[in-house]
């Protein structure tokens, strides 16, 4: 018993140890550059040495697409899905083709979804999404939304469909769920271009791209829920299932996707959420909506303009979250034997009747009808006037220079450049050693493999200037975001306020992040820093106050009783045990990061996200998924090293649920 417990004792002292090694042996291969020793070849990999992996991929893409038939059948998908989208079009936005029924007034949708709104969640939720629906009308912006509407009422039914389907054969077959989630992980970490140039290829630039790119970058989470909540099925509800003579189907139908409706219903919540942020995303393809305007008033430096269609883009977001989580908490309504259909249905008949009595009066009033350019209520101009008012005021010019200025020349270039000029060896030894000292062995071992990979890729600069952003701006937001929640913690009318803040910012699709970003610091490597440390402090800030809130009061009063001061409770007692959930958000924070990042690239970085954009302009699938792959690989060692420190610290805490 007592050489077991010397050998665990001694156990993470060799993790340590060896960690420590690889640590000192990245310094001096990186000392013996400074000095100019370092032979080149172990600097960076000579290119003699990279395998052309763009050329490989681009030969099987071509195999695929033309060999193999799946570009004809991806055409012909493209003409049914245009259909569709048509179909919608025409409905949401009046474009002209089948059913030529359209546009649908503007006063008829948001009149019926008000009444969803308070069917869903009261009076609160009718009056949100009445404000959000009439907002959009009135600043002249309802077509730009329908276009991008007509698209995600295309898309989130198209995921849902998908990812429940796959989930429940995910949930069926151990095999096909051990070979779906390493793909699932993959997709979660890819970054969104990588999305969008295959869906151009094969399903042409626009609509059918924007569509095809959003559906599938919503499916994941659904999957994943799917499979979660049939897993977690209470036996004693399926035995009542075989009693009752169910069959197979029977039992799926009547027992198991029931028991599972709230992750189910989560998951719908995460594939609205990841549509709407995604199809925002795809004015890069060509995609019209808010996106493509956004992206025109950004590029044109319209700032009030893109503040306002900004709000638009928020407030739809804010809506569709809060109905969708709604839904997730609403119970199912069960009435008595005998009562009539009208009562059951009584909503539902409020909706389409405000539905009927609109489309008649858009009829007679041409403004309940459309809102023209000349009587919307838009405000970008006077919005643009202000903001350049407001940066011309001394202090903020002030402080915006010396943040240009002394933290973006002093601080954040001078550590991209160091990091640069680390030795590719030392720098993946690094990184091996830090998974290795949190994460064990087989997260090394993980890492190492990952990140000589993204060294064979030939993109190994431009992947440690993205790393850069990254470890930069997740850095700050912990200076900044981690006081903010441990203040906020300690009374529980701030926690709620701050949750409500943080459950509010992160509804926001991602491109909004950088309207403030480009107002403050123009195009700065410290603009790129500033949109993704906004973006990332969200999940720190939260997981800091949910693992601070769930701290066990008897330990609390423990220590109370033992005479420690508020710090020292903080230090010793509550920050150890609230450490595996505030990893959790030390991991978002990061996964955050590596997705605002490449968005970034609108700015103009020198990382991957500008190369990945730039492949959007022609052909190069090959490329494309390489720098995706890089992101992707970088993203899953920290993903894999912090959940497995994580897991393990909370077993050793014996906070296992």
């Amino acid at each position: 018993m007592a050489d077991t417990t010397a050998i665990s004792a001694t156990a993470p002292m060799s993790r340590s140890k060896l960690a420590s090694l690889l640590v000192g042996v990245a310094i001096v291969l990186t000392a013996l550059q400074y000095l100019g020793f370092l032979p080149a070849a172990l600097h960076r990999l000579p290119e003699a040495f990279v395998p052309d992996f763009a050329r490989y991929l681009d030969a099987f893409f071509n195999f695929v697409k033309d060999d193999l038939g799946l570009f004809t059948l991806t055409r012909w998908l493209t003409g049914l899905l245009q259909t569709v989208l048509d179909t919608t079009a025409n409905l949401l936005f009046g474009k002209r083709r089948w059913p030529n029924l359209g546009p649908i007034p503007w006063t008829a949708i948001a009149a019926s979804m008000a009444v969803l709104g308070y069917y869903l969640g009261g009076w609160k939720m009718a009056a949100l999404v009445a404000v959000t629906f009439c907002w959009t009308a009135l600043v002249g912006q309802w077509k730009i939304a329908m276009e991008t509407m007509s698209v995600l009422v295309v898309a989130a039914p198209t995921a849902f469909i998908i990812g429940l389907s796959l989930g429940i054969a995910a949930w069926k077959s151990p095999a096909f769920d051990r070979t779906l989630k390493p793909i699932l992980s993959v997709l979660q970490t890819l970054p969104f271009f990588t999305y969008l140039l295959p869906a151009v290829i094969f399903f042409k630039v626009g609509p059918t791209a924007g569509a095809v790119a959003t559906t599938i970058y919503a499916i994941p989470p659904m999957i994943l829920m799917t499979t979660l909540g049939l897993q977690k099925v209470s036996p004693e509800v399926v035995e009542a299932g075989h009693m009752s003579g169910c069959t197979k189907f029977q039992l799926l139908r009547h027992v198991y996707l029931p028991s599972a409706r709230t992750e189910i219903l989560v998951g719908v919540n995460q594939v609205i959420m990841l549509c709407l942020a995604m199809v925002v995303l795809t004015a890069f393809i060509g995609m019209p909506g808010l996106g493509a305007k956004l992206l025109a008033m950004m590029g044109s430096f319209k700032l009030g303009r893109s503040f306002e269609i900004g709000v638009t883009i928020v407030l739809l977001a804010v809506t569709l979250d809060r109905m969708s989580k709604a839904w997730v908490v609403k119970q199912p309504e069960h009435f008595e034997r005998g009562t009539p259909w009208w009562k059951r249905h009584i909503m539902f008949l409020l909706a389409l009747g405000a539905f009927v009595f609109f489309c008649i009066v858009a009829q007679f009033v041409d403004v309940a009808s459309e809102i023209g350019r000349k009587q919307s209520l838009s405000v970008g101009k006077e919005l643009d006037v202000g903001i350049k008012w407001f940066l011309n005021i001394e202090w903020v010019k002030a402080i915006t220079y010396f943040l240009r200025a002394f933290v973006n020349v002093q601080i954040l270039i001078p550590f991209r450049n160091f990091l640069l000029s680390i030795p590719t060896p030392a720098f993946i030894l690094l990184i091996t050693a830090f998974a290795l000292w949190l994460g064990g062995r087989r997260q090394a071992v993980t890492a190492l493999i990952f990140f000589s990979l993204v060294a064979l890729s030939g993109w190994w600069d431009r992947s440690v200037i993205t790393l850069y952003s990254v470890i930069s701006a997740v850095s700050i937001a912990m200076l900044l975001g981690l006081p903010i929640a441990i203040v906020a913690a300690r009374t529980e009318k701030w926690s709620q306020r701050l949750l409500l803040v943080c459950d509010t910012a992160q509804t926001f699709p991602s491109f909004v992040y950088l309207i403030p970003a480009i107002m403050l610091f123009g195009i700065t490597d410290i603009a790129v820093i500033f949109s993704i440390l906004i973006f990332a402090m969200v999940p720190l800030i939260r997981y800091t106050i949910e693992g601070l809130r769930t701290v066990p009061p008897e330990v609390i009063e423990a220590a109370e009783m033992s005479g420690a001061t508020r710090m020292q409770k903080l230090v010793n007692v509550e920050l150890p045990l609230a450490l595996p959930t505030m990893a959790v958000g030390f991991n978002q924070a990061i996964m955050f990061a590596f997705f605002m990042v490449i968005i970034a690239a609108f700015i103009g970085t020198q990382d991957l996200g500008q190369e990945l954009q730039r492949t959007l302009a022609g052909t190069d699938l090959g490329k494309n998924f390489v720098l995706g792959i890089c992101v992707s690989l970088m993203a899953l060692t920290f993903d894999l090293t912090i959940l497995k420190w994580s897991s393990d610290r909370k077993r050793m805490l014996g906070l296992e649920e």
